[in-house]
């Protein structure tokens, strides 16, 4: 493909995101239309809403897109449409259908650039069982794509971020640092393995995922992207009023991202996740600041951080061995909703 799609994008994937302590002010002061039917709305910062058509079913819909995150049009779209599907599988409902969200800059109408875009992301419905049902395209100077998702879900089959409880143990089934590997490979200093491996792992549905969540009786779930794993922990334990402990030694991780980050190759983004937490966690002495950054960093299409009971959360890793491509591990549990502050990032686990 003669154009490299990173020449397009100022900041890439979900690095782009609006900082959450932006986002977390817009509806502060607008008064939102109630329904009896809403299951799950915007007060508790899911990754979808929720929306009971009858005793038996409800939808789940959300809407996500962004620039560029991989070099060749085709990768790209598959990533797109996988983050996109993300945030049906974190509340453990089925994608139904879907419509396309394009921003394409004048010079690539006579391309075959968003063609072979929608190409990768129909191969990732397709994949997942939904239907591309059309879409809705601008003219823009910066390239982006996403896509307005719909899911189904039982009622009581609603996985969502609130009902995580002291004991858990918290499971996370992909590895971090897409973040600072993008920047590496937008920056010419990736290798092609690195690259790769990020790719590989963001174009992997959490369609298994989300599936294991439900099978083993997850308590609460969401997705990890645009404010890093200390970002969506943080809204899980905000939500589900407990404290938590990440164990940095457990995280599974790309590699090479702890060199990049201790490179200083990190997003505005980084740095706006770590504001929005703030003095909500507190790190040990023995976490290094590049550690610590990584946690922080944005993820494109990242995994499921999913809160399972004690009990069941080893035959939900031996079950994920099995059928997840992508590390899936335990990386830290939930504690006492009194503890102050939120979370602890421990080196390792007890």
């Amino acid at each position: 493909m003669s154009v490299d799609l990173f020449h397009t994008a100022a900041e890439c994937g979900c690095a782009a995101k609006v900082p959450a302590h932006l986002l977390s002010n817009v509806l502060c002061n607008i008064e939102l239309p109630g329904s009896p039917n809403l299951i799950v709305g915007p007060e508790t910062l899911d990754d979808a809403g929720v929306y009971q058509i009858s005793d038996e079913l409800c939808l789940v819909q959300t809407v996500d897109f962004f620039p560029p995150v991989a070099r060749d049009p085709y990768t790209y779209g598959q990533i797109a449409a996988a983050n996109s599907l993300s945030d049906v599988y974190a509340m453990g409902g089925t994608p139904v259908s879907a419509l396309a969200v394009v921003c394409l800059p004048s010079e690539m109408l006579e391309s075959e650039t968003i063609e072979e875009i929608t190409r990768g992301a129909i191969d990732k419905l397709t994949e997942a069982g939904a239907v591309l049902l059309g879409g809705h395209s601008i003219l823009d100077p910066l390239l982006k794509y996403g896509l307005a998702v719909t899911g189904t879900i039982r009622p009581d089959r609603i996985l969502d971020n609130t009902g995580a409880t002291p004991g858990d143990l918290l499971i996370l089934t992909k590895p971090l640092g897409t973040g600072v590997t993008i920047m590496a490979v937008k920056g010419g200093m990736a290798d092609e393995n690195q690259e790769n491996e990020a790719n590989q792992s963001m174009s992997t549905l959490n369609k298994d995922a989300a599936q294991i969540a439900l099978e083993y009786g997850a308590t609460a779930c969401t997705d990890v992207t645009g404010f890093g794993l200390l970002g969506h922990a943080f809204q899980m334990a905000k939500a589900s009023e407990v404290a938590m402990e990440i164990w940095f030694d457990c995280v599974p991780r790309l590699s090479g991202v702890l060199e990049y980050a201790g490179m200083g190759l990190l997003s505005a983004a980084t740095y706006a996740n770590r504001k929005y937490v703030g003095e909500n966690v507190i790190f040990d002495d023995d976490i290094e600041l590049a550690e610590q950054d990584l946690l922080f960093d944005p993820q494109t299409s990242g995994g499921l951080l999913i809160a399972l009971p004690q009990e069941k959360a080893q035959a939900a890793i031996e079950a994920a061995e099995n059928k997840l491509t992508t590390p899936c591990k335990i990386v830290g549990q939930i504690t006492d909703a009194m503890k102050t502050p939120k979370m602890a990032v421990r080196k390792s686990s007890p």
